[in-house]
């Protein structure tokens, strides 16, 4: 069996299902990238890690497992019966969605991320993983959570942001043919039950647990209640008889929920990084999808929504031609990393003076990875060679955006 993981966390967020599970099965436990010591080689998507993960256990020889992944683990256990069903024998899905909030949420996380640290995150994962009751009640618990998010590499952490930001798998989730168990939390606020009612909709062969009494980090929270379904579900075939909506209940579990060390016997494996694969030669493709999903990662999902939608018919083909054009086939370029292409971006557009432009490429470039430091010093050279005006508008426009976009929200 193997057990995925939830950004930010490590490994140990399994500590209290694996003395019961490793009693049935072989135990496997992975790391994210750059997340509880593991080497930092940022994994670019949610299928990125899945392969380094398959990779791993390929080197440890095992072939077929059954797979249980909380929210980020969840997304690569979703990767796993989609792209290697042979693999999968059967599937657990804790906090889990098959997309996750919005591009723009993630994207923003990681512009907090690499202006101010990954401190903000930490002091806030509290509120995002447990109920306030055990929170206070258990501040040990509580303090690891912190602590665990800020031994996190800053740059892994940016870089799952932006795997999930483009994790979206809604409309594959027929192609899901392994027995699933949708488990969820009742006051979980970050993939609560309504995401969980969509998964198990979606899945052919889906049952749904709902655990009173616990948050995102339902494993933590109630531990005796995850390793009881985990349990149930992966040696027998479905038994508890669902309720008048559909879903299985369980009690919630009472006691002290306090992490301990796993037994010395069981595995833990590490995710090396995937060796890139040589790519077949294919024939050009219209850049028209290419450019929108490039426009969406820079400009963000709400911008680019809102300018299309206020498209008609007059302005529509416009559109058109600046998604195949200037996003499909010049952004999407492989000459240029985003960071550069931003700075140039940042700079024609102070020297033309097309100050309406200004702001939502600057986000853009926070988001491509510029630090509002590396913006001033773009600002400051066009200051030198567009003009004090022109550089002096831009600052103003900057200061403004990078405040907007760079203050954690409370």
């Amino acid at each position: 069996m193997i057990l995925g993981p939830s950004l930010g966390t490590t490994w140990h967020m399994w500590d209290r299902q694996v003395p019961e599970l490793a009693r049935h099965w072989r135990v496997f436990r992975y790391d994210l990238p750059g997340h509880g010591g593991a080497p930092a080689h940022p994994g670019g998507s949610v299928g990125d890690v899945t392969e380094r993960l398959l990779a791993t256990l390929d080197g440890l020889g095992v072939q077929r497992f059954g797979y249980a992944g909380c929210a980020f683990g969840g997304a690569v256990g979703i990767e796993l019966a989609l792209r290697h069903p042979e693999r999968l024998a059967s599937l657990a899905l804790i906090a889990a969605s098959p997309r996750f909030g919005t591009a723009d949420e993630f994207r923003q996380r990681g512009v907090i991320v690499r202006t101010n640290g990954l401190d903000p995150i930490a002091r806030s994962s509290p509120d995002r993983w447990f109920t306030g009751g055990f929170a206070a009640a258990q501040p040990a618990i509580t303090e690891w959570a912190v602590q665990m998010v800020r031994t996190t590499d800053p740059g892994c952490y940016i870089a799952a942001c932006e795997a999930l930001a483009s994790f979206d798998v809604r409309h594959e989730l027929g192609h899901v043919g392994v027995p699933t168990l949708v488990l969820v939390g009742s006051e979980d606020q970050v993939t609560g039950p309504a995401e969980a009612r969509t998964l198990v909709a979606g899945i052919p062969d889906a049952r749904l647990a709902v655990v009173p009494g616990a948050s995102h980090l339902v494993p933590v929270e109630q531990p005796a209640a995850v390793t009881d379904l985990l349990l149930r579900h992966f040696t027998t075939a479905w038994q508890p008889a669902p309720d008048a909506t559909g879903q299985t209940v369980l009690p919630g579990v009472p006691g002290k929920p306090v992490l301990a060390a796993a037994p010395q016997t069981v595995p833990v494996a590490e995710i090396a990084p995937a060796v890139a694969q040589p790519q077949a030669a294919q024939g050009r493709p219209d850049p028209y999808e290419a450019g929108l999903k490039v426009r969406r990662e820079v400009l963000g999902d709400a911008h680019v929504d809102r300018v299309l939608a206020d498209a008609d018919d007059f302005a529509g083909d416009f559109q058109e031609l600046l998604t195949r054009y200037a996003w499909g086939e010049v952004w999407n370029r492989p000459g240029l990393d985003r960071r550069t292409r931003s700075c140039v971006t940042l700079a024609a557009l102070i020297a033309g003076g097309h100050a309406e432009e200004i702001a939502p490429h600057l986000r853009a470039a926070l988001r491509n990875g510029l630090t509002p430091a590396e913006i001033k010093e773009v600002l400051l050279q066009t200051a030198v060679y567009c003009g004090i005006p022109a550089a002096d508008r831009a600052f103003r426009i900057a200061q403004q955006v990078v405040r907007e976009e760079t203050t954690p929200s409370e």
